[in-house]
């Protein structure tokens, strides 16, 4: 049975996936600007919501494909509708990734998955 983890690196951009202490995949990501910056701390994975704020055939939201709602409130890994911000610091706050990844990600991880979120 699988025991997956994230780690997120503010200062690498990435976004890293354990099966315990096995590196599985690790993923570029967006993170929060100076301003909004993402925050750091423990976590964990408290909701998995598909299109989020995007209706059936209609455009993508800033959310992308989908929502990885985090127990910090307001704050989740979510994909997004503009993919070359993928590897800056440009969100508020959030985790940003390319929807096909965000999209393996839920796939892989289920609620209750730790979020570490870390300076290096």
């Amino acid at each position: 049975m699988p025991s997956y983890n994230i780690r997120i690196s503010l200062a690498n951009l990435r976004l890293d996936l354990f099966d315990g202490t096995r590196l599985v995949r690790s993923f570029p990501v967006a993170l929060g600007k100076i301003a909004t910056s993402t925050p750091r701390g423990d976590f964990t994975i408290v909701t998995k919501v598909p299109y989020p704020g995007s209706y059936p055939g209609g455009p993508l939201s800033v959310f992308g494909t989908y929502w990885l709602g985090l127990s910090k409130p307001h704050y989740g890994i979510h994909g997004t509708n503009n993919p070359s911000s993928i590897g800056h610091y440009v969100s508020h706050g959030c985790i940003r990734m390319f929807n096909e990844d965000v999209n393996f990600l839920a796939r892989t991880v289920s609620i209750g998955t730790p979020v570490r979120i870390r300076p290096q």
